[in-house]
């Protein structure tokens, strides 16, 4: 059962008979009486290491490392690296294609190389999700789903033609068309196994637990399901896709106790913004999260998934749930087969895998516990900048005011007392005119897998509009309205309770089937509404349903940008204004002229459990997901190549073979120290992958609109940085090109840098371009949290396009440090206590950097940085000796490339 050289541990398999298949599997309880004490997410660990082990991939001393795991682990002072061979890898579109991108070129030189192109495929299943491309640009019009779709399909036909070729082309990969849903969403509903099975050589099948590592950040919803899954680099899921196990650090597992029900009138939405400050205080980074506790049996799955989901923002690497009966009633209603049910649970129930949240002699050790009483939460957003900073709704119209005069920061903007009674008064369509004030409401969106995948919170704004519309609320018509739900199942259910009509009526239209607002694709503001944001400097509101709402992200001209649940943005829209206190001040008024408070209107808990019972049914999703792989008509008419090896076009500014592998031979290339080097950047704490990789629009003064226009390209077809991530071009020029990044070198906010000597100010690439030219390689000196945020593969990749060779950050976040290693930049950490201010470094110092030798590289070894003479050592995190092997390749794919050779 193992996959090359005996496995140490096969005298742990045993086997059962159903429906006269031979189901083997590995019985875990036998290897160890430690076992029963392990958290339920190590046992997943332990099994996949038993399941792999051939001393190889997975060493022997892996599986006793993870059964050795135990509570008084502690990060940095007992570091215990391990390795973990996830099941299956799951990828949407903006990540998936330059990663089928790369797979393309790799097969290119693995050719060039005297190879044989046709073993590139994917080892591991790979799923990968288009949903990452449409954009709200059509709103309030029951027209607007066909337009917005449409136009998604006119702008990245391209895309899709190299996508639909991709699954064509290589073996073991699953793409799921446009329009299909959330990639998320679609993971919970159809593609996750919860138990996988898979056909072994002697015609037994094998069992093992489901796993998954996926390449956007909010993978973690499926650990809801009992699916342990996590968010890494696109560089590293590539690599666990051609069969590498991820090499990673045994976690400290943290036990949250859930006690108590929910009241009547708070929601799952309400609970994560909850939990997600009460963890963000507690400090859970790199760690495991698994809940237990009598309180967990209370919540739905998709209850458990919203807070699976909201993991990066609070910022542990998992948020599990335990597979409990709920996760098989779950299968059940997702019209998972009896059968396959049936076999999951005997395999759950032979290795202890099966848990019942009541019985507390199941609940293992943890490394240390915190307990919620659910009976406490109450209504809650979160925000004007971060998910983790929650506001309780009785709270925001004091809290908005607060941020209005604070300084700037992620509670602040700094308005000057003479400015905060600034208004701007603007034309609409209708004739009318329009006032806008701080705090204002332009735009309100039901978005992203983090609530539309919970039929609770969908149904409940079903139910709100419904109250709202017939006590005669209207939503004022400049507000950019939208519903953009996880999948066709919630316009099935929508529509069978007969909501729809009300949200319609609202203006809360579906635009489309995808993550939409949420990662920026809010699509245009109308001129009107822009100019008077813009002239009079208003602090105007997004309120979205989503999982993030950094600054700069949702849009432009949203400086405040609220998280909530569905409800609460339908009732934000309708007050118009952030700054309410739904107490005391009433939404509107009814026909009769009488006040109508949000409790006039607000569902309870039951009222939405109710309807839910009645019209979520399992043949929605046979319905909806039978047909998903077939794709639209326009998916389905799309012409592509048969061939092994993509047809790149020159012509192309979407598709384009990148630069990665030129030059590259089957030696290791020589390494060295690095001299002269400049620093590019000079960034504070806190720069998010946001801040890094190019995201959302185009603007039409950066240097991608140059590259762009110089294609002949008009601005109408530039579309999104995402649309175009498999053209390296493109996404080095829109590398740093956030308008919110604050450079301590540059001048003003945004994305500009000075060159060094010449002392003259221009945008972050053109200077990269010229310190090129020049032969300079280039630096990068940040603070804290260096590249926290949405996992990306082109934070890294980006960075090492514009010549970055190292970078001298205070900390980092996990995946993204991860990423650097594997494009081969250098990540050095200070030394605790020290940052670029107490060692007075300006960033306009030249810099060298003494690396040993390839083979005395170490991880975690001293390195010493000489800034002008100005001498201070710092920490290479290079964490693990794979990571070293990584390097000396000059990255993780080239690694695979000579590894597949060989």
């Amino acid at each position: 059962m193992s996959n090359s050289g005996a496995n140490p541990f096969s005298h742990l398999e045993k086997s059962f008979t159903q429906d006269g298949n031979v189901y083997k599997y590995f019985d875990l309880p036998k290897i160890d009486n430690k076992y029963d004490a392990l958290p339920f997410s190590i046992r997943i660990l332990l099994e996949s290491a038993v399941r792999n082990c051939d001393n190889f991939h997975v060493l022997e001393s892996d599986v006793k490392s993870i059964l050795n795991w135990t509570p008084a682990l502690r990060q940095g002072d007992s570091d215990v690296e391990v390795s973990f061979k996830p099941a299956r890898v799951i990828l949407q579109d903006f990540t998936g294609v330059p990663a089928v991108v790369d797979f393309a070129a790799m097969r290119d030189a693995v050719l060039d190389l005297g190879g044989n192109p046709e073993k590139i495929n994917p080892i591991c299943p790979a799923d990968l999700v288009v949903d990452h491309s449409v954009q709200v640009d059509f709103a309030r019009t029951t027209d607007a789903l066909a337009k917005n779709q449409s136009l998604e399909f006119e702008r990245n036909k391209e895309r899709f033609t190299f996508l639909k070729w991709g699954a064509r082309a290589f073996n073991n990969m699953l793409i799921v068309p446009p329009g299909s849903g959330i990639v998320h969403q679609v993971n919970l509903e159809y593609l996750a196994r919860v138990v996988f099975e898979t056909d072994a050589t002697d015609g037994s099948k094998v069992l093992y637990p489901d796993s998954v590592v996926g390449t956007d950040s909010h993978t973690t919803m499926i650990n809801g399901l009992g699916v342990l899954g996590w968010g890494v680099g696109g560089i590293e899921a590539e690599a666990v896709m051609l069969g590498q196990s991820i090499s990673m650090l045994l976690p400290e597992v943290i036990g949250y106790k859930l006690v108590g029900k929910l009241g009547p009138l708070a929601t799952s939405t309400d609970l994560v913004l909850t939990i997600t400050k009460h963890l963000r205080q507690l400090g859970v980074v790199g760690k495991f999260v698994e809940f237990y506790g009598p309180g967990v049996a209370e919540l739905s799955i998709a209850d458990r998934a919203t807070i699976s989901n909201m993991c990066p923002e609070y910022g542990a690497t998992v948020g599990y749930f335990p597979i409990d009966e709920n996760t098989l009633s779950y299968m059940r209603q997702t019209n998972r087969s009896e059968k396959k049910i049936h076999i999951i649970r005997e395999y759950l129930k032979a290795t202890r895998q099966l848990r019942d949240y009541a019985q507390q002699d199941q609940d293992p050790t943890y490394t240390e516990s915190v307990t919620l009483d659910l009976s406490t939460v109450v209504t809650s957003v979160s925000g004007p900048k971060r998910p983790h900073d929650r506001v309780s709704v009785s709270s925001m119209f004091e809290d908005f005011k607060a941020c209005l005069t604070s300084p700037v920061g992620f509670k602040g903007f700094a308005v000057p007392p003479d400015a905060l009674a600034a208004s701007g008064e603007f034309q609409w369509e209708d004739g009318k005119s329009y006032k806008l004030r701080h705090g204002s409401v332009v735009i309100a969106a039901i978005t992203s897998c983090t609530n539309t995948s919970n039929p609770s919170v969908m149904l409940g704004a079903g139910l709100l509009a419904k109250n709202a519309v017939e006590k005669g609320l209207t939503i004022l018509p400049y507000i950019k309205t939208s519903l953009s739900p996880g999948s066709g199942v919630v316009t099935y259910y929508l529509k069978e309770s007969g909501v729809i009509p009300y949200l319609e009526q609202l203006g809360f239209d579906i635009v489309g089937y995808g993550c939409m607002t949420c990662i920026g694709n809010s699509g245009p503001l109308e001129e009107n509404v822009v100019n008077a944001i813009e002239k009079n400097g208003l602090v105007c509101c997004g309120v979205l349903s989503g999982n993030r709402n950094f600054e700069g992200r949702i849009h432009p001209n949203t400086r405040a940008n609220y998280l909530a649940s569905p409800l609460l943005v339908i009732a934000y829209a309708i007050a118009g204004r952030v700054d309410i206190d739904f107490e005391t001040q009433p939404l509107g008024v009814d026909g009769s002229g009488k006040s109508v408070f949000l409790r006039d209107i607000w569902p309870t808990r039951s009222q939405i459990q109710e309807v839910e019972r009645k019209h979520v049914i399992p043949a929605m999703f046979q319905e909806v997901y039978s047909k998903i792989e077939l794709g639209s008509q326009d998916w389905q008419t799309l012409e592509v190549s048969n061939g092994k090896l993509y047809p790149w076009s020159a012509a192309s500014t979407y598709i384009k073979r990148p630069p990665f592998f030129e030059g590259m031979t089957r030696q290791l290339p020589k390494l060295g120290s690095i001299e002269g080097a400049r620093c590019l950047l000079f960034l504070g704490d806190s720069v998010t992958t946001d801040h890094i990789s190019p995201a959302g629009s185009i603007a039409r003064n950066s240097p991608a609109a140059r590259y762009l226009g110089e294609r002949h390209l008009t601005p109408r077809d530039f579309n999104s940085y995402g649309s175009r991530r498999g053209n390296d071009a493109v996404m080095a020029r829109g590398t740093f090109a956030n308008i919110r990044l604050v450079n301590k070198l540059a001048s003003k906010t945004g994305p500009r840098t000075v060159h060094m000597p010449s002392l003259q100010e221009m945008d972050i690439f053109d200077a990269a371009e010229r310190y090129r030219q020049e032969g300079t390689p280039l630096v990068l000196i940040v603070g804290k949290d260096y590249g926290s945020g949405s996992s990306r593969d082109w934070a890294a990749k980006g960075p090492f396009l514009l010549g970055i060779k190292a970078v001298i950050a205070e900390s980092y976040e996990r995946i993204h440090r991860s990423n650097l290693v594997g494009m081969g930049v250098i990540p050095l950490q200070f030394l605790p206590g020290q940052s670029a201010e107490s060692l007075h470094l300006t960033g306009r110092e030249l810099f060298n950097i003494a690396l040993p030798k390839s083979d005395d590289l170490r991880p975690g070894q001293r390195i010493q940085v000489n800034a002008d003479g100005n001498v201070f050592e710092t920490t290479l995190r290079f964490d693990t000796e794979v990571d070293i092997t990584y390097y000396k390749n000059g990255g993780i794919l080239n690694y695979m490339i000579r590894k597949m050779l060989d």
